[in-house]
């Protein structure tokens, strides 16, 4: 299996489609809270359920881990 960081591509597209992941991912997390449905995510090889109430948690944890390091 190839461990090249993907961002480190010589191919922009390549490169770029790792910040397109971010944002997919993102998305469904905003859909799967506004339509109050769990989504199933890959945490350490492992596969965990989120519920959306969960998910809204992480967010503001995010959001204070990052208020506080400013």
């Amino acid at each position: 299996m190839n461990t090249t960081d993907i961002r480190t591509s010589s191919d922009p597209d390549l490169a770029g489609s790792y910040a397109a992941m971010l944002r997919a991912a993102r998305a469904a997390e905003d859909m799967a809270i506004k339509t109050n449905t769990p989504l199933i995510v890959s945490e350490d090889g492992r596969d965990v359920r989120l519920t959306a109430q969960e998910l809204m948690q992480r967010r503001q944890n995010k959001s204070n881990e990052q208020r506080c390091a400013d």
